[in-house]
């Protein structure tokens, strides 16, 4: 291949990377605290509150089962008014994030309801 090509990929190698490091930065800062919020707020548990449950149950659940596409034409408005842009590296940010929060959300979920009972218990004594 030619260096031309060479540096042409380095390049774009190089915004896949920025564009995955902080979309998954930001998945991860709302997206474990929200996940968290999914539990403790389920009925029987430690702060339990349908009402703060239901509603974030039902926003994560909905962005999950949006196809990524249809996600990223959908906010292109709010793509330009956080990036200031709706293409390129930096736009193609806020889409990826905003799909990736409820998936780390819920994997943060399944991953706590896991946990065993009694273990829960010992920690809450």
């Amino acid at each position: 291949m030619s260096p031309a090509i060479w540096a042409l990929l380095l390049k774009s190698l190089g915004e896949t990377l920025y564009m995955v490091a902080v979309s998954t930065a930001i998945a991860a800062a709302v997206g474990i605290p929200l996940g968290i919020l999914l539990v403790v707020t389920e009925k029987g548990r430690i702060l339990a509150s349908p009402a703060v449950n239901k509603p974030l149950a039902v926003i994560v659940n909905t962005i999950r089962s949006i196809p990524f596409i249809i996600l990223m034409v959908a906010i292109i408005p709010l793509t330009r008014i956080i990036a200031g842009t709706s293409i390129g590296t930096t736009a193609a940010i806020v889409p990826l994030t905003i799909a990736a929060i409820p998936y780390t959300a819920r994997m943060v979920e399944t991953s706590i309801r896991e946990i065993p009972a009694g273990l829960v218990e010992a920690a809450e004594s």
